[in-house]
């Protein structure tokens, strides 16, 4: 963890962020490091689009908790190799419910929970798990949304193999403004085509 979290979050509160990434692992192997990854992405995509550092670390925690919820979706469903079947789909959009269960009475300085639980939200409402949209989805889950789908995409997963950086890229921007928020896109897409920006977990 950054030392800039740490220093704003409490001894007892750095030991249980601690345990839950631990969790997080141990649950789902396959993908282990994905929300670091996702945490450290979304923080350097809200610098990019200019927020402050508080902003950015909140971000970042989020990013470290945001699958927690996984917890509750059967090991064999988060590992199958193969296509996954819609009932078994639905039993993976349960975890975004059940991470905000588990964050909401934890006294963070920032609504954590909140971006945990929206950051499947599309600005459509084609998202989960309430189907809101636009300025109903908080500004942090929809930088969120956008280093999970580009760190997901680039990465293999037990059922597909790697979609690479630039399907990521094309899938953002196909829906700029319509799915995905136009600023955190674009912040993204500068990122890595202008700047050069190296994904998380590239060279692991």
């Amino acid at each position: 963890m950054g030392d800039s979290l740490n220093e704003k979050l409490s001894p007892s509160l750095q030991e249980t962020v601690g345990i839950a990434r631990k969790l997080i692992a141990l649950r789902d192997p396959y993908t282990a490091g994905h929300e670091n990854h996702v945490g450290e992405f979304a923080k350097d995509i809200a610098a990019e689009m200019g927020f402050n550092e508080d902003f950015q670390e909140e971000l970042l925690l989020g990013g470290y908790l945001h699958d927690i919820g996984k917890i509750v979706v059967p090991v064999s469903i988060l590992t199958k190799p193969g296509r996954i079947s819609s009932e078994e789909y639905g039993l993976i959009q349960n975890h975004v419910q059940a991470g905000f269960d588990l964050l909401k009475n934890i006294s963070f300085p920032w609504d954590v929970s909140r971006t945990v639980l929206e950051h499947h939200e599309r600005l459509d409402g084609s998202g989960y798990p309430n189907h809101l949209k636009a300025d109903e989805i908080s500004m942090q889950a929809r930088i969120l949304a956008i280093a999970d789908v580009v760190l997901s995409m680039a990465a293999a997963r037990p059922y597909r193999s790697a979609l690479g950086i630039d399907a990521a890229l094309a899938e953002i921007e196909r829906g700029r403004n319509i799915q995905y928020d136009s600023g955190a896109v674009d912040a993204c897409v500068n990122l890595i085509r202008q700047k050069g920006y190296q994904l998380p977990g590239n060279s692991d």
